[in-house]
């Protein structure tokens, strides 16, 4: 597959990874909206967030990155968008609101914190 996604998981492409297990990485948005922006995907290749069949599980994983984005970033207000237009890989967007300080770019630091959070 040429999915950027899939090669992100399988190793081709290096990532700013904040949580990994058997089914799903959350990863930092190369693009991000705010300090800390991260996708979160499922390792198995599937187009759209409502094609995963345990979704429960994946949603489990979303609110563990959302709650540890809260403490790393000092924040109460997390978003988090499903569109997946921009890749065709099923993913969920979670960031900070943009009021959020630091530097977007910060990767390796933005990274550990969230890390060091969960």
């Amino acid at each position: 597959m040429d999915c950027i996604f899939c090669k992100i998981v399988r190793g081709e492409i290096p990532a700013y990874k904040v949580y990994e297990e058997d089914d799903f990485l959350a990863f930092l948005d190369i693009n991000p909206q705010s300090p800390g922006h991260t996708q979160v995907i499922p390792k198995k290749h599937f187009r759209w967030v409502w094609d995963i069949p345990d979704v429960g599980k994946y949603f489990e994983v979303v609110r563990k990155i959302a709650k540890a984005q809260q403490k790393a970033f000092n924040t109460d207000f997390i978003l988090s968008k499903i569109i997946g237009d921009e890749v065709e890989h099923a993913h969920i967007w979670v960031f900070p609101n943009s009021g959020v300080s630091g530097d977007a770019k910060d990767f390796a630091g933005n990274a550990e914190k969230i890390r060091q959070a969960l």
